[in-house]
């Protein structure tokens, strides 16, 4: 008599696969219940699991990936600095990808991944993420995925990130104290969680001081710096705000290069703040005012929770968020 294979006692029972192999596991990443009704069913139908093939799917090799959008800011360096310090500790190997903030490129890496044999990932969304699917078809294979900073808003999944809201409220609220009554906010593509958390704090900030929201002050900015760069110098021509709220260091960079262009001066015509770790923030002129999140911090959450997920030491019930505060660096750009 022909033995049953994993695929048709998956099919017999209307589940999938990995839920199948997770039963035969004991780990945590299962519903007590179902693991149960598998059980008996194998016992049932006389169904053992191959262990050759259930060596290959269980064994670990020690791997871990981690999908960044990009490289080209300070606050990625140093996240990337905790992930390696905790994987090396864990003796795990480090495998970066680059999706360059393409999401096409984000799907086919994720693809990719599924094939190779990395044991979990490390995630900060592209700015084009819309479709998550290729994210829970990873989950559903069975590779456990953690996102930081950029995160995919699934309550299935663990999240590592900073209080971008609160901080972002207590940036908009200093340039107010600071005399400023017309604030610009410039933000990367909304889809991502960070820019609409960031956009919120920013908005409560206006609203809590009585002051006017005014779309002609908010502009949202794709991978492009030569674009990006028009745009804030005609907004500055031509809104002439009194203070600026940048989401990202790029952008606040591309700010300081108009106000030169325009001989617009920092801080006397316009004061700015912006979410950034550059080392060099301090030695800029005039220094900028940060909001400077614990990257590194962030980092070294991300690899431990990924760790103990591949490890099955976390249970599904755990509390899945972990926010770690930013804190706000002022500087002589929003000085009086």
């Amino acid at each position: 008599m022909r033995t049953m294979n994993i695929k048709e006692f998956a099919k017999k029972l209307n589940l999938s696969v990995s839920t199948v192999s997770k039963a035969f596991r004991q780990g945590y990443d299962i519903n007590p219940q179902t693991r149960e009704r598998i059980l008996a069913a194998a016992k049932e139908f006389n169904y053992q699991p191959n262990p050759a093939a259930t060596s290959l799917r269980t064994q670990k090799n020690k791997t871990i990936a981690v999908i960044l959008p990009a490289i080209d800011n300070s606050f990625f360096v140093l996240v990337i600095k905790g992930i390696e310090a905790v994987a090396q500790e864990n003796g795990y190997h480090v495998l970066i990808y680059l999706t360059h903030e393409d999401y096409q490129k984000e799907v086919s890496l994720t693809q990719n991944i599924q094939k190779g044999r990395v044991d979990g990932v490390l995630m900060s969304l592209s700015d084009g993420s819309k479709d998550f699917a290729h994210l829970d078809e990873l989950n559903q294979k069975g590779v456990p995925v953690v996102f930081f900073d950029r995160i995919y808003e699934n309550e299935n999944y663990f999240q590592v990130t900073t209080n971008d809201r609160e901080s972002s409220f207590l940036a908009t609220q200093h340039l107010i104290d600071q005399g400023c009554k017309k604030i610009a906010h410039f933000y990367l593509e909304k889809n991502l969680s960070i820019s609409n958390n960031r956009m919120l704090g920013y908005k409560e900030a206006l609203e809590k001081n009585k002051l006017k929201i005014s779309n002609q002050l908010i502009k949202g900015f794709e991978n492009d710096s030569e674009l990006a760069y028009k745009t804030i110098l005609q907004l500055l021509k031509k809104e002439k705000p009194d203070g600026i709220f940048s989401s990202f260091e790029k952008l606040a960079m591309l700010c300081y290069k108009a106000c030169d262009e325009l001989g617009l001066n920092i801080p006397s015509d316009v004061k700015i703040t912006s979410f950034s770790n550059l080392e060099i923030a301090s030695l800029l002129n005039p220094s900028l005012t940060t909001i400077t999140q614990p990257a590194f911090q962030i980092g070294e959450a991300a690899a431990k929770t990924l760790i103990d997920l591949i490890d099955q030491n976390i249970k599904p019930s755990s509390d899945k968020k972990i926010i770690l505060p930013s804190v706000l660096i002022k500087r002589k750009s929003t000085a009086n």
